[in-house]
């Protein structure tokens, strides 16, 4: 197939492109080309800002690809340039949307494609929505093709999933553990949590491209195993070889308390504090055998690994590190008042 990915380069793009790239696809990736150096020798790089349309249609007009999977829409008006640019030179139109568009909280905890979206916690998830809206109104209206993906929380080896963290990533809460300090868990640990490693979530993906049964659709992608947060924890602690200290704090305090930029409200609250398990047999009876089958144990386990052989990525955040302390400290202080 051709194929045509806006992105390619991200924590789960970029396991489609080695997929893509491996199995004999022609591929293109149209992006601003800052891991170009990492993209495989046989797939063919279109660098540009995809908000320049003139020039992307120098680059494509007289193309017709079989797919174009779309990374990087985050806004109805980023859609809305898609559909000007691909209508009559895609026959799938692939959207990767996101599963904190759920509803927060949802009916039932057990989450199918048809769990109701709405988040009144996070603008990034009513945006998702806007634009999921938008594209069906296309599919409905004017046969535009189009799959629409929701991932949740897809990891890969160049960060470790942790809920409470700074905008930097998780090395400064990877830090907290290895010098024996404590890091904060929302809640009290106990919610259930989904975590992906990327390639099982690429091969669930290149399943849909070209797969009649996906247009007009919608599919979330996700492993079957469900953790605690604590047991998430726990195991990170474990491929670091240390023995965490957990401090559990309210996630409604930790989202008045940070600052608005991290925007623990629509992480937290609209996200990660609720208990969520995703229900995949709609993917699985279209993309027959899919399987997550990375552990987050040994997925964890590899994240470590190179984090810690690459120094470029432990950034550390100072700021992030008071402020931890800063919330245990008056969190315990609160406690000795009664």
């Amino acid at each position: 197939m051709k194929i045509l990915i806006i992105g390619g380069t991200g924590t789960i793009s970029s396991a489609i492109t080695r997929q893509l790239s491996e199995t004999g696809h022609d591929l293109w990736l149209l992006n601003r080309g800052t891991r170009k150096n990492e993209v495989p020798a046989n797939v063919r790089q279109v660098i540009c800002d995809i908000d320049d349309e003139a020039t992307v249609l120098a680059n494509i007009e007289s193309e017709m690809f079989d797919a174009v999977c779309e990374f990087i829409g985050f806004v109805p008006a980023q859609v809305e340039r898609d559909i000007r640019l691909f209508r009559g030179r895609t026959r799938q139109y692939v959207y990767i949307s996101s599963a904190s568009a759920y509803n927060k909280p949802a009916a039932n905890h057990v989450i199918t494609e048809g769990t109701t979206l709405a988040n009144p916690h996070w603008q990034y998830s009513r945006n998702k929505i806007a634009c999921e809206e938008l594209l069906m109104k296309e599919y409905r209206d004017n046969g535009f093709p189009i799959t629409i993906v929701r991932p949740s929380h897809t990891y890969c080896e160049r960060g470790v999933p942790t809920s409470v963290h700074g905008p930097k990533g998780s090395w400064q809460v990877l830090k907290r553990m290895i010098d024996g300090k404590p890091v904060i868990i929302q809640g009290d640990g106990t919610s259930l949590w989904t975590l992906t490693w990327n390639e099982d979530f690429a091969r669930g993906f290149v399943g849909l491209l070209g797969n009649p049964k996906a247009i007009g659709e919608a599919f979330q992608i996700m492993s079957d195993e469900q953790l605690t947060w604590t047991q998430i924890y726990e195991c990170v602690a474990k491929a670091l070889n240390v023995t965490p200290k957990f401090y559990y704090v309210a996630s409604d305090f930790l989202a008045a308390v940070a600052p608005k930029e991290w925007d623990y409200e629509g992480n937290l609250l609209g996200d990660k504090s609720l208990t969520v398990v995703f229900d995949c047999a709609k993917l699985k009876r279209v993309v027959p055998g899919f399987q997550a089958t990375t552990r987050f144990h040994e997925g964890v386990r590899r994240c470590v690994e190179h984090i810690l052989a690459h120094p470029e990525l432990q950034i550390e955040e100072p700021d992030f590190d008071a402020w931890c302390d800063r919330v245990i400290e008056a969190q315990e202080e609160a406690k000795h008042k009664f």
